[in-house]
């Protein structure tokens, strides 16, 4: 079975919906894993601060199926897609890493561009699976983040004590 792992974020009542949609995801999935959970300021647009973390988890179920559930447990949690790209979110959950797959269709985004671009989904990548590989650039997530962090101003990640289980 493939290691996938999840972003989950939230910036609207983010821990009810991160714990409601965390609770959902487990019982489409199965079980699974959380990173230590992050505060950061609004990416794209003046807002709360969100929430964010990675979930890890093994599964039988195939991609295009994950990236169905993903999507109905956001619809179930509030999630409302009629606004722009960069708005408040009840819950986004976005397929990271699905195995070693590396999408060539322009529509899947597969492993996540986010992953090199934004401290908030790396940072907890590389605290879940610090040894793991990204399947483009070969680097391990820890190596990844060691060469990021240096970059990151103070106050644009702040772990935060809340866990969502």
């Amino acid at each position: 079975m493939p290691d996938v792992f999840v972003g989950a974020g939230s910036n609207d009542r983010a821990e009810q919906h991160l714990a409601q949609g965390v609770a959902l995801l487990e019982d489409a999935l199965g079980p699974l894993r959380c990173s230590p959970v992050y505060r950061n300021p609004a990416v794209g647009f003046d807002g709360d601060d969100f929430l964010n973390f990675v979930i890890g988890l093994q599964t039988d179920v195939p991609m295009a199926e994950c990236m169905r559930r993903l999507r109905a447990v956001e619809d179930a949690c509030g999630r409302d897609r009629s606004g722009p790209k960069f708005s408040p979110r009840t819950l986004d959950f976005d397929l990271l890493i699905y195995g070693d797959f590396v999408s060539t269709d322009p529509a899947i985004d597969v492993p996540r561009e986010e992953i090199l671009q934004y401290p908030f989904v790396l940072k907890p990548l590389a605290d879940l699976a610090p040894e793991a590989r990204h399947p483009v650039v070969g680097r391990s997530y820890a190596e990844l983040w060691a060469e990021m962090a240096a970059d990151v101003p103070p106050g644009a990640l702040t772990r935060v004590s809340w866990s969502p289980r």
